[in-house]
Parts: C-alpha cells; sequence; structure tokens
C-alpha cells in the first residue's frame, strides 16, 4: 500500500494554543513511518510546516503520489498533544484539500482520542485513530478493519467506535530516521535561550507517558502510562543526528526523569539539550550530571507556590516551597537557563507569586506569569468540570475559558477567538458568543 502521512501547514491566528509555533519534527508520524515501512509498505511523510509547504503545494505532492491512504495529524507534534488547538481548523482546510487524493482518509491525534464522534464528523475523514497512532496505522495498512481496536469509523450510515484510545508498546522503537534535508532546514532550537544556534536542532523521545495524574495534564486518552526507550536505542538515533549536524536536541517526554545510563552517555558528545521535568524528582548529584551530559535548558513544572494549591492540582509534591526553590536554585548552578512554570490558582496570593518571582529571578531561574487554567477535554480538570467528554466537549472548555478570564498569559499575543469562529461552523454552545 501507498501511504502519505500528513503534518498539515499550521496557522494560529485568533487560537489559544500554548505551544511553540516553530516547526519540530513529526515524531508520531516518524514512528508510524517506521512500522509501515518494515511492513513493506511505501510511505511519503510530508511536513508542510517544516518544507514551507501551502497547502496548494501539499496537495501537489500528495497528488503526485497517489496514496492508496492518506493520514492527517490535528496536533502540530507529539510534543504538544496535551495541551493542542482546540479548534480543527488547519486539518479541515488539509482534509477539504486532499479529500479527493486517496480513497482512505485517516486522522491521527487528541481530538480524535478525547471526542472520536466529533473529530469525525468535523473533518469528514474515514476514519479516525484514538490513541497513540502508530500500531492501529500499520494494521489498517494492512488491510484490517473489524478487528482493530481504537478506531472510529462510518459503517452502514452510522458512526462505530471499536474500543477506546490505544498504547503502542514504544519500547521497542527503532532509533528514527529523518532526511538530511529536512535536519538541514529544522534552525528552531526548541526552549533554548543560551546561546543563538549554529547548527541544526531536533527532537528526540525517550521516554511516553508520565506515572502522575496532574489535573491540568490532557494525556489521560494517549500517552498516559510511562514507558522509557533502552538507552542504547535513544542513543543510537542521537548518534544518526549528530552526523546529520545537529547541535541541539529537545526531549519531548512528558516528563523526563532522572535516566543515569542516557545522562552517562550523553557527557562528552558535545551535544546540547533540553528537557522538561519535575524539579522535585531530581537530587543535587543527579542535578550535577544533568548538566555534564548537556543539558542547557530546564522547563520545570512548578505550577502553584501553595501546598494547598499542589494539592488541588494531585501534584504529589512531597517538597515545601522553600524546598523547591532551592532545587532550581541548584539546577541553576549547572544548567544555563531553569524555567519554573506557574498556573494561576486561587490558593496563590498574588502578591506572594510576584515576590517569589522576582527572587527566583535574582537567583537567575525565570518563572513564569502564572497562566489561566484551560480545562482541556480528557485532563481531570475537564472531568471535575463537566463529567466525561462527550461531543461537545471542546466547545464547552473553550467557551468556559473564555467567559473565566478577561486576560490571558504573557505567551499570547491577543485574545482568543470562539471555537465556531475558529472553525467557521454554527455555534453550539452560546455562552461563548453573547
Amino acid at each position: 500500500m501507498k501511504i502519505a502521512l500528513v503534518n498539515p501547514p499550521w496557522h494560529f491566528d485568533g487560537s489559544i494554543y500554548f505551544g511553540c509555533r516553530a516547526p519540530h519534527l513529526p515524531i508520531e508520524l516518524g514512528c508510524a513511518q517506521a512500522l509501515l515501512e518494515r511492513a513493506g509498505h511505501a510511505v511519503r511523510m510530508v511536513d508542510a510546516p517544516l518544507l514551507g509547504l501551502s497547502l496548494a503545494d501539499l496537495a501537489a505532492e500528495i497528488g503526485a503520489f497517489r496514496p492508496d491512504m492518506i493520514v492527517i495529524t490535528t496536533a502540530p507534534t507529539y510534543l504538544f498533544w496535551r495541551c493542542a488547538p482546540p479548534e480543527l481548523r488547519v486539518p479541515q482546510e488539509t482534509v477539504a484539500a486532499l479529500r479527493d487524493l486517496a480513497p482512505l482518509l485517516v486522522a491521527v491525534g487528541p481530538h480524535g482520542s478525547t471526542t472520536p464522534r466529533a473529530t469525525l464528523r468535523k473533518l469528514g475523514v474515514d476514519i479516525v485513530v484514538m490513541g497513540e497512532c502508530e500500531e492501529p496505522l500499520a494494521r489498517l495498512a494492512a488491510g484490517e478493519r473489524d478487528g482493530v481496536p481504537g478506531l472510529c469509523r462510518h459503517e452502514g450510515g452510522e458512526i462505530r467506535i471499536q474500543g477506546g484510545p490505544q498504547a503502542a508498546r514504544f519500547v521497542d522503537m527503532a532509533p528514527l530516521a529523518w532526511p538530511d534535508a529536512w535536519i538541514a532546514r529544522h534552525h528552531h532550537h526548541h526552549h533554548r535561550f543560551d546561546a543563538t544556534p549554529a547548527g541544526p536542532g531536533a527532537e528526540v523521545e525517550a521516554s511516553r507517558g508520565c506515572p502522575y495524574h496532574c489535573t491540568f495534564c490532557a494525556k489521560e486518552n494517549f500517552r498516559n502510562g510511562y514507558r522509557r526507550r533502552p538507552a542504547a536505542s535513544v542513543l543510537a538515533e542521537i548518534d544518526g543526528l549528530q552526523r546529520q549536524g545537529v547541535e541541539y536536541v529537545y526531549f519531548i517526554d512528558e516528563i523526563f526523569l532522572p535516566n543515569a545510563e542516557l545522562l552517562e552517555g550523553l557527557v562528552g558528545r558535545g551535544l546540547a539539550f533540553g528537557v522538561q521535568t519535575r524539579i522535585d524528582l531530581w537530587k543535587p548529584d543527579q542535578l550535577a550530571l544533568l548538566g555534564r551530559a548537556g543539558c542547557v535548558s530546564v522547563e520545570a513544572g512548578v505550577e502553584s507556590l501553595s501546598p494547598e494549591g499542589r494539592d488541588a492540582l494531585a501534584k504529589k509534591c512531597r517538597l515545601s516551597t522553600d524546598e523547591l526553590a532551592d532545587r532550581l536554585v541548584i539546577a541553576k548552578r549547572h544548567i544555563p537557563f531553569v524555567q519554573a512554570n506557574l498556573i494561576e490558582m486561587p490558593q496563590d496570593d498574588d502578591q506572594t507569586v510576584q515576590r517569589w518571582r522576582d527572587t527566583m529571578r535574582d537567583a537567575g531561574v525565570w518563572a513564569n506569569d502564572p497562566v489561566p487554567l484551560y480545562p482541556y477535554p480528557g485532563s481531570p480538570d475537564y472531568r471535575r468540570l463537566w463529567g466525561e467528554p462527550d461531543d461537545q466537549a471542546w466547545e464547552r472548555a473553550h467557551a468556559w475559558y473564555l467567559g473565566q478570564f478577561a486576560g490571558f498569559s504573557d505567551i499570547q499575543e491577543e485574545r482568543p477567538q470562539p471555537l465556531h469562529v475558529l472553525e467557521r461552523a454554527p455555534c453550539t454552545a452560546p455562552e461563548c458568543c453573547p
């Protein structure tokens, strides 16, 4: 079978999207390509943002390939499946441009994992994959349908859901390889602030999932259970990237936990890298090793400065606020850029937060202005407010968010638009458009 894997030409005007807007390697599609090619299929992966392709360019390239199946992702990268753009505007545009170029269109991503029926209807695709997509895609390419769990599809004029969101084995994923031309165009060094890039960057996935269940994290329907690739496999992938000239890697892991074997394997390579983690899980000697291994950027989830706030978020943090601050300062001794992520919480006094931010800034640690919480469908926060997600879950969460906050965060340039405006659809949540 001939299969096209597509990362759409993203744009974010009017979106609440919290993720980075630079191109990133589409790791979910890379994992799928590896399994599909291993099974003998012909695969064309097209990353429109990285290659600078318009919808017309994308359609021309896919049309020339003449695929039997087209796969479209509904989030820019695995890195941001947990905080994807709520709207399906860009995937809708992409499906419309590619609809007639293959007999089978499949959507993958966080939207279909959480609200499969609504995603199937909105996009007009044939199948939606729920959860991690690489293994179901390999089975679809083999011609399977009824026996594949984690699918939402049309059958007999109705929508049929087969099982629930799926998780891949992941631990046996072979080292991914990317075209030289792609790496040469990957100028972005995600979350790097210590130096101006001199060579290409890349993203790598060393582990998947998270053993914690913080209320704000929308990962329950994908990438939930924690799994770790063998260090040797990760290092082999990094070997290939370094041969292509990569000088910086960002680990997209939900939570980069201490891994002595991997970190010791990175020592002395001359490679810089960044991670996202929880600072309370690192001991001082482990932070020193993290710095020696080449880490130049740490994004640390602190979220709340009060025990009550952290408890409300189900952080299960064993350190006090002062101990967290000390651990951040220790990290800064070894790592050029350390960030403490904060969420706007009613338990936190604003003056206390601003004083703490000033103290951290004086110590060289950057702490963001607390970000209003968006109750993503698939997160415990969404369930607390409304129960299990239904077909209107994204509309409901979006309307609530717009109604709750007059101001937003220091990482957003404009007021977000209602979901129906972004998707150019009739409004189904009247409270969002007074």
